[in-house]
């Protein structure tokens, strides 16, 4: 069943909501590099996505007005150097040949070893935000596409203070510092969101509630200690969402098929990236177990076809995750899955877009 043109709005609301659309919706995710090239031949940002008919959904975000971050290098962006420099850790540049990405120079708990190092830890405050113009930002927006505001992510920022192996060995090494840790950093996250939240009440679409629990070959944790330790954290924040109407976009890389029963079942709305070339992620498959429940975001494949294939490839991609995830015409929102890289041929991108236009029509 087709419907009557929608704006971009009305387009990815209606695929998130599973009803009838006049077309099959996309988003944009890109490197700097990326956007940079893009910018030199369309212009600015609002000015890619009307030349690519990408719908995409806006992030807005409250104005820092706390205690000085640490040094970050230049170019690295506010949103970086406020998310990451609030809890203490240093971003520097690092060239990996094709393209530049921030990395963390540092752990900020990553010598901590007991309660007490918890307590002495300058935690942050949600009053080191204003939400004044936020209500503002988030009207300006909504004026053309979807808002979103917030990125709730326990396990992600458990890594961000002690690093990767400390944040899968701590579970099993000392349950009880592992709790008090995450029950830190999310009383933190609670609050903080739900004055955002507050403050652009009517106005606010989406928000993440989001992880990283998988790699590219399977899980990275059990899902007994998923549910010991991080569902509860999940569980709160996807409430704290539908509480103010909001839907719960969840990012989360890698073959995280085990978890998604619990996830579903939790609340999530939308389901990103979906990996399909690892274990457990066959797009047909999940379309079938959770397309009732969950829109999906994301697909075109990143790794191998959207860099190193031909512009025939990525179109034959993208009818591919068009009728997988869209069968029905509706609950999938298409984008490449993950950021698009410095190494993508420009014409690939387009090619992507263009048959996202005209095959998403069908």
């Amino acid at each position: 069943m087709k419907t009557s043109e929608l704006n971009s709005r009305e387009r990815v609301l209606a695929a998130i909501n599973h009803r009838p659309l006049d077309r099959i919706p996309t988003d944009i995710w890109a490197t700097a590099e990326v956007w940079a090239e893009l910018g030199a031949r369309f212009g600015d940002g609002e000015q890619i996505r009307d030349a690519l008919h990408i719908d995409g959904i806006i992030d807005v975000r409250p104005v820092y007005i706390g205690p000085p971050l640490p040094p970050c290098p230049p170019d690295a962006g506010t949103d970086f150097e406020v998310f990451y420099g609030i809890w203490g850790a240093r971003l520097q540049w690092v060239e990996h040949g094709t393209g530049r990405y921030l990395e963390q120079l540092s752990y900020p708990l990553a010598s901590a070893q007991s309660l007490d190092d918890l307590k002495a830890f300058p935690w942050p405050s949600a009053d080191w935000f204003d939400y004044s113009g936020l209500r503002a930002l988030a009207a300006k927006a909504q004026a053309g596409r979807v808002v979103q505001c917030g990125y709730m992510a326990p396990l992600f920022v458990y890594s961000l203070l002690r690093g990767l192996e400390p944040s899968l060995l701590d579970p099993l090494l000392d349950p009880e510092f592992t709790r008090e840790l995450l029950q830190r950093i999310c009383d933190f996250e609670y609050e903080y969101h739900r004055r955002m939240f507050e403050s652009c009440a009517g106005l606010i679409d989406v928000a993440q509630v989001t992880d990283d629990l998988g790699c590219q070959t399977g899980p990275l944790i059990s899902l007994d200690m998923y549910r010991e330790f991080y569902a509860p954290h999940h569980r709160r924040f996807i409430a704290l969402c539908h509480e103010f109407g909001l839907k719960v976009f969840h990012h989360d890389d890698g073959g995280i098929r085990p978890f998604l029963p619990e996830l579903v079942e939790l609340g999530i709305d939308i389901l990103n990236p979906v990996q399909w070339m690892c274990p457990g992620m066959d797009m047909a498959g999940l379309k079938r177990d959770f397309g009732q429940k969950v829109c999906f975001h994301g697909a075109v494949e990143n790794q191998k076809i959207l860099p190193f294939g031909t512009p025939d490839e990525v179109r034959a991609e993208v009818r591919h995750c068009i009728d997988a995830l869209a069968g029905d015409g509706t609950g999938y929102i298409l984008a490449p899955c993950h950021n698009l890289q410095s190494q993508t041929p420009l014409e690939n991108i387009l090619a992507m877009y263009d048959e996202a236009w005209r095959y998403g029509r069908r």
